[in-house]
């Protein structure tokens, strides 16, 4: 169960971000394809309806912005200060850090929680009501999307489970912290699956290629002083 957790976020992103890849993709293709004049093809290419893929890729993208938050947590990609943290004595940082990662936990619980309320009351109460077949008396149908009309309470509820996952996230990390000692840790120069090779020309390994932009050859100290 948690290995599958683990990996909960990158499936949900990968599907919504190459979902809406080929939705634009064919939206564009559908409305360039449409200007040429012809016979039979222009008619049927403007006898579909692509209205809703805009809409459908704003949501998917909101979406994925509050899963991608949650996988930040989990990987430690999120941008933090911490230069005064780190000067710190080990086990004052370490307590700055808890206290740092609960709070984040408890922010995320409240935003969660405030967006649940909000998606209970603009209509999912009405709909879960209506799916079990209970009387749902006056309570609102809530409103729905302009193009694909869908409810609008389906589109929010990514703030509630994006919420509760970053807060899981959160938790997750502070667990690990107390047990290891470790934070998560994001290289943002590594590219995956590309290995990282020395800075060395060819024939001349002695050669050190670093400046201060680390992008020209320069000779060691050594050679410097002879």
């Amino acid at each position: 169960m948690m290995k599958a957790l683990d990996h909960l976020e990158e499936w949900l992103i990968t599907f919504l971000m190459g979902t809406a890849t080929m939705i634009i993709f064919a939206a564009v293709m559908h409305r360039y394809a449409s200007g040429f004049a012809v016979p039979g093809v222009q008619d049927w290419l403007l006898s579909l309806n692509f209205g809703w893929a805009q809409e459908l890729c704003i949501i998917m993208f909101v979406w994925m912005a509050k899963f991608g938050a949650a996988y930040g947590v989990r990987t430690g990609i999120h941008v933090g200060v911490d230069v005064l943290i780190n000067r710190l004595q080990d086990r004052n940082r370490a307590r700055f850090i808890v206290f740092g990662l609960l709070a984040g936990a408890t922010f995320t619980g409240i935003v969660g929680t405030l967006g649940a309320t909000f998606v209970w009351e603009n209509g999912a109460h009405y709909a879960i009501f209506n799916f079990f077949g209970l009387n749902t008396g006056d309570l609102p149908e809530g409103p729905t999307t302009p193009d694909l009309e869908w409810p609008t309470w389906v589109v929010y509820s990514a703030v509630p489970f994006g919420s509760y996952l970053m807060c899981f996230r959160f938790l997750q990390v502070t667990v690990g912290f107390l047990r290891t000692g470790d934070l998560p840790h994001h290289d943002h120069g590594h590219v995956d699956g590309i290995e990282e090779q020395p800075l060395s020309a060819p024939g001349n390994e002695d050669k050190v290629f670093r400046m201060n932009d680390d992008l020209h050859p320069r000779e060691t100290d050594e050679e410097e002083r002879k």
